[in-house]
């Protein structure tokens, strides 16, 4: 007969926090920044390190300029060199991570260089004001901007109206998200896709047990979101376009692509928005990597990372395809 434990039993200890890595990431967390002293006085020198990488030298293959959407906004433009433009193009709008407050986008110029020569794909990387100097709605109004252009300019670029998606890594995820609900809501052109990697997508975020313990921590989470909405998170009135997952209906958004990590802080977050996109109708694909914690994707020569490229390359790969008529 099985013998439940007494009532008055310990609960069993919880697993060391290291013990749950993938034993290929667990030496790559020395060289990872560790975001947990993450404040106003600190900001400065975490921009230094997720700050400008200039963009190498453009090749046969692939053009890239900067170019001036705004006074406010600049952005790269990536597109195939014109030779291999013999019809029209899929797009993406691509936006960077940094939990609101850092990064730009030249430090993912060899991946967007690499997705435009593979999929011969015209992408728009923009530089989005940065919390806390601009804080919500700034960041988001200019990834509108950004996809209002590539739109507007899409008969010039060669692009294909109906295959223009929207790629987003942590907070860019959430402003991908974000953006493509204010899309929805206002009934403008909606993006064909959205390709999230562990978004941001709840200001309420708890993280579940054995998440958030290595590189972007609950201490920069509440950092990264005061910043970003001007007060501290959790309060009723967020609106969703800052916080998606505070919205009451996911439908009508894009097929979606969404990787995270098992310990990942918005693990829990992500998946709980991928269930609500299957209930609402919307095709979703869904990747959760055990033992991966958030920028796992940088460490290259760990196989999580490279399972994650192919799942990834496969999804944006069917989605243009799914999206050529």
């Amino acid at each position: 007969m099985l013998e439940l434990p007494a009532a008055t039993d310990a609960p069993p200890e919880a697993a060391e926090p290291i013990t749950l890595v993938d034993p290929e990431l667990v030496a790559a967390l020395s060289a990872i920044p560790n975001f947990d002293t993450l404040t106003a006085e600190t900001l400065g020198d975490f921009r230094s390190i997720m700050g400008d990488a200039a963009p190498t030298d453009a090749n046969d293959t692939v053009a890239v300029e900067r170019i001036e959407i705004s006074s406010s906004l600049s952005a790269l433009l990536y597109h195939p060199s014109r030779p291999m433009l013999a019809e029209p193009a899929p797009a993406m709008l691509n936006i960077h991570g940094g939990g609101f407050v850092m990064g730009t986008a030249a430090r993912e110029d060899v991946l967007m260089r690499d997705l435009c020569a593979r999929h011969s794909m015209v992408i728009l990387s923009v530089d989005y004001r940065l919390a806390p100097e601009a804080p919500f709605p700034a960041p988001l109004n200019d990834c509108l901007s950004g996809f209002d252009w590539l739109t507007s300019h899409g008969g010039g670029l060669g692009i294909a109206s109906h295959q223009i998606g929207i790629r987003g890594v942590s907070a860019g995820g959430g402003l991908a998200a974000g953006l493509a609900l204010r899309l929805r809501d206002r009934g403008r052109a909606v993006p064909s896709w959205l390709w999230l990697l562990y978004p941001m997508l709840d200001d309420r975020t708890a993280g579940a047990p054995g998440t958030g313990d290595f590189v972007w921590t609950r201490a920069a989470n509440l950092f990264g979101w005061t910043s970003y909405l001007g007060t501290e998170p959790g309060h009723a009135g967020t609106h969703p376009y800052a916080a998606p997952a505070r919205a009451e209906s996911l439908a009508g958004l894009p097929r979606t692509f969404i990787a995270t990590g098992s310990i990942d802080l918005f693990a829990a977050e992500d998946m709980e928005f991928a269930r609500r996109l299957l209930e609402a109708g919307v095709p979703v694909e869904l990747h959760v990597y055990p033992g991966a914690y958030h920028g796992f994707n940088l460490i290259a020569s760990a196989s999580v990372a490279e399972r994650y490229r192919l799942d990834a390359e496969r999804a944006v790969a069917r989605f243009i395809a799914n999206t050529t008529t």
